[in-house]
């Protein structure tokens, strides 16, 4: 492999779709996280999307920060998460799940759900979901 083929990141530059046939390697650096707007202390990257050539899955990576809430809401579509790091409650469906670093979840399409992080330390996980556009809605305290 020649260094002009796409390994990582370059592959969306200019807004440019990266090649579904086209193997892809993201670097740890090279990812960009960015703040969700609707949660003070919670990041996101996209690790993998349609922009780098996935058709069908997106594969994200979310931190939640010490003492940070991400409100009642729900999706259009499920999610499938796996703890990397942390300890941290998820409310789903009005249920409350303490979780750690190798749980996995399924939140179905439609689910009321929610983090809190009550710990000192920043929890992680993975967020895997079908590719295409989700609606996502908050939902008002009961």
């Amino acid at each position: 492999m020649s260094e002009s083929d796409a390994t990582d990141d370059e592959a969306t530059d200019n807004g440019v779709t990266a090649d579904p046939a086209t193997p892809l390697i993201r670097r740890a650096g090279d990812i960009e996280y960015e703040e969700v707007d609707a949660a003070e202390g919670l990041s996101k990257a996209v690790l993998i999307g349609e922009a780098h050539g996935a058709q069908n899955l997106a594969i994200r990576r979310f931190t939640l920060a010490p003492a940070a809430e991400v409100p009642r809401h729900k999706n259009e579509i499920e999610h499938e998460q796996y703890v990397l790091a942390g300890e941290y409650v998820v409310g789903i469906d009005g249920e409350e799940h303490t979780v750690q670093g190798g749980d996995a979840l399924h939140i179905p399409a439609g689910a009321v759900h929610w983090y809190r992080n009550e710990r000192d330390l920043e929890g992680a996980f993975l967020c895997a979901v079908p590719t295409g556009d989700d609606a996502i809605e908050l939902v008002e305290e009961e």
